[in-house]
Protein backbone atom coordinates (compact mmCIF):
# COMPACT_ATOMS: atom_id res chain seq x y z
CA UNK A 1 0.00 0.00 0.00
CA UNK A 2 1.38 3.33 -0.62
CA UNK A 3 2.26 5.70 1.91
CA UNK A 4 0.05 8.64 2.43
CA UNK A 5 1.15 12.11 1.69
CA UNK A 6 1.39 14.65 4.89
CA UNK A 7 -0.63 17.79 3.93
CA UNK A 8 0.22 20.51 6.59
CA UNK A 9 -2.58 22.66 6.21
CA UNK A 10 -2.68 26.45 7.50
CA UNK A 11 -6.01 28.64 7.47
CA UNK A 12 -7.77 30.74 10.12
CA UNK A 13 -10.88 32.20 9.70
CA UNK A 14 -11.33 30.21 6.52
CA UNK A 15 -10.73 26.81 8.03
CA UNK A 16 -14.15 25.29 7.70
CA UNK A 17 -14.57 27.42 4.07
CA UNK A 18 -16.49 25.74 1.01
CA UNK A 19 -13.35 26.43 -0.86
CA UNK A 20 -10.97 24.64 1.22
CA UNK A 21 -13.45 21.66 2.06
CA UNK A 22 -13.06 21.30 -1.92
CA UNK A 23 -9.13 21.77 -2.07
CA UNK A 24 -8.72 19.14 0.30
CA UNK A 25 -11.34 16.61 -0.83
CA UNK A 26 -9.45 16.83 -4.48
CA UNK A 27 -5.81 16.94 -3.03
CA UNK A 28 -7.14 13.40 -1.17
CA UNK A 29 -8.86 12.09 -4.29
CA UNK A 30 -4.57 12.80 -6.22
CA UNK A 31 -3.50 10.00 -3.99
CA UNK A 32 -3.90 9.36 -0.68
CA UNK A 33 -3.12 12.16 2.17
CA UNK A 34 -3.32 12.74 5.72
CA UNK A 35 -3.70 15.98 6.79
CA UNK A 36 -2.55 18.32 9.97
CA UNK A 37 -4.35 21.71 10.19
CA UNK A 38 -2.69 24.70 11.77
CA UNK A 39 -4.82 27.34 12.87
CA UNK A 40 -2.07 30.48 14.05
CA UNK A 41 -3.92 32.16 17.09
CA UNK A 42 -3.74 35.50 15.69
CA UNK A 43 -5.22 38.18 17.40
CA UNK A 44 -8.79 39.94 15.32
CA UNK A 45 -9.30 43.54 15.37
CA UNK A 46 -7.93 46.16 17.48
CA UNK A 47 -7.92 44.32 21.23
CA UNK A 48 -4.64 42.22 19.58
CA UNK A 49 -2.96 45.54 21.46
CA UNK A 50 -4.14 44.97 24.56
CA UNK A 51 -3.92 40.89 24.87
CA UNK A 52 -1.78 39.43 22.18
CA UNK A 53 -3.22 35.70 23.60
CA UNK A 54 -6.57 36.97 22.05
CA UNK A 55 -6.78 35.25 19.31
CA UNK A 56 -6.17 31.64 21.10
CA UNK A 57 -10.05 31.20 21.80
CA UNK A 58 -11.20 32.32 18.40
CA UNK A 59 -8.44 29.82 16.84
CA UNK A 60 -9.25 27.18 19.32
CA UNK A 61 -12.76 27.55 18.36
CA UNK A 62 -12.49 27.47 14.09
CA UNK A 63 -10.16 24.84 14.47
CA UNK A 64 -12.82 22.43 16.19
CA UNK A 65 -15.40 23.02 13.83
CA UNK A 66 -13.18 22.86 10.95
CA UNK A 67 -11.59 19.66 12.15
CA UNK A 68 -15.57 18.11 12.29
CA UNK A 69 -16.23 19.28 8.90
CA UNK A 70 -13.03 17.74 7.02
CA UNK A 71 -13.63 14.97 8.87
CA UNK A 72 -17.12 14.68 7.77
CA UNK A 73 -15.58 14.55 4.41
CA UNK A 74 -13.80 10.77 5.25
CA UNK A 75 -10.16 12.60 5.29
CA UNK A 76 -7.51 11.76 8.08
CA UNK A 77 -6.88 14.67 10.09
CA UNK A 78 -5.89 16.39 12.97
CA UNK A 79 -4.72 19.79 14.37
CA UNK A 80 -3.49 22.61 16.39
CA UNK A 81 -3.99 26.19 17.26
CA UNK A 82 -0.40 27.52 16.23
CA UNK A 83 1.97 30.43 16.89
CA UNK A 84 0.31 34.00 15.80
CA UNK A 85 2.33 34.74 13.09
CA UNK A 86 1.51 32.04 10.41
CA UNK A 87 4.45 31.28 9.24
CA UNK A 88 6.35 30.69 12.61
CA UNK A 89 3.32 28.45 12.87
CA UNK A 90 3.98 26.90 9.88
CA UNK A 91 7.76 26.48 10.77
CA UNK A 92 7.17 25.28 14.18
CA UNK A 93 4.89 22.59 12.51
CA UNK A 94 6.79 21.68 9.14
CA UNK A 95 9.94 21.13 11.89
CA UNK A 96 7.70 18.53 14.08
CA UNK A 97 5.85 17.12 10.97
CA UNK A 98 8.15 16.38 7.90
CA UNK A 99 5.46 16.91 5.34
CA UNK A 100 5.11 16.67 1.81
CA UNK A 101 3.22 20.12 0.93
CA UNK A 102 1.61 22.62 2.09
CA UNK A 103 -2.04 24.39 1.58
CA UNK A 104 -2.45 28.28 2.77
CA UNK A 105 -6.25 29.11 2.89
CA UNK A 106 -6.59 32.88 3.03
CA UNK A 107 -9.44 34.91 2.80
CA UNK A 108 -10.54 37.40 -0.73
CA UNK A 109 -7.48 39.40 -1.44
CA UNK A 110 -9.17 43.01 -0.66
CA UNK A 111 -9.85 41.23 2.77
CA UNK A 112 -6.80 39.29 3.57
CA UNK A 113 -3.70 39.83 6.34
CA UNK A 114 -1.78 37.47 4.87
CA UNK A 115 -1.99 38.06 1.32
CA UNK A 116 -0.97 41.62 2.00
CA UNK A 117 2.13 40.07 3.63
CA UNK A 118 2.58 37.08 0.93
CA UNK A 119 2.36 34.56 3.43
CA UNK A 120 2.61 32.01 1.10
CA UNK A 121 5.02 32.47 -0.99
CA UNK A 122 7.31 33.44 2.43
CA UNK A 123 6.00 29.75 3.86
CA UNK A 124 7.20 28.15 0.37
CA UNK A 125 10.63 29.73 1.04
CA UNK A 126 10.80 28.47 5.00
CA UNK A 127 9.70 25.23 4.12
CA UNK A 128 10.81 24.54 0.70
CA UNK A 129 7.96 22.58 0.14
CA UNK A 130 5.37 22.81 -3.15
CA UNK A 131 2.63 25.46 -1.14
CA UNK A 132 -0.80 25.64 -2.81
CA UNK A 133 -3.11 28.47 -2.24
CA UNK A 134 -6.54 28.70 -2.00
CA UNK A 135 -8.40 31.73 -1.81
CA UNK A 136 -11.89 31.53 0.37
CA UNK A 137 -14.65 33.97 1.19
CA UNK A 138 -15.80 34.45 4.72
CA UNK A 139 -16.96 32.16 6.96
CA UNK A 140 -20.63 33.83 7.44
CA UNK A 141 -20.69 33.72 3.47
CA UNK A 142 -19.74 30.71 2.55
CA UNK A 143 -22.07 29.47 5.32
CA UNK A 144 -24.86 31.24 3.31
Amino acid sequence: MAQKAKVLVVANRTAGSEELLGALRERAEESPAEFHLVVPASPRGASWMFDMNSGHDAAEHDLEGALQRIRDLGLDVDGEVGDPDPVAAVSDSSHAGGYDEVIVSTLPKHLSKWLKLDVAHKIAHTTGLPVKHVEAHSRAESAA
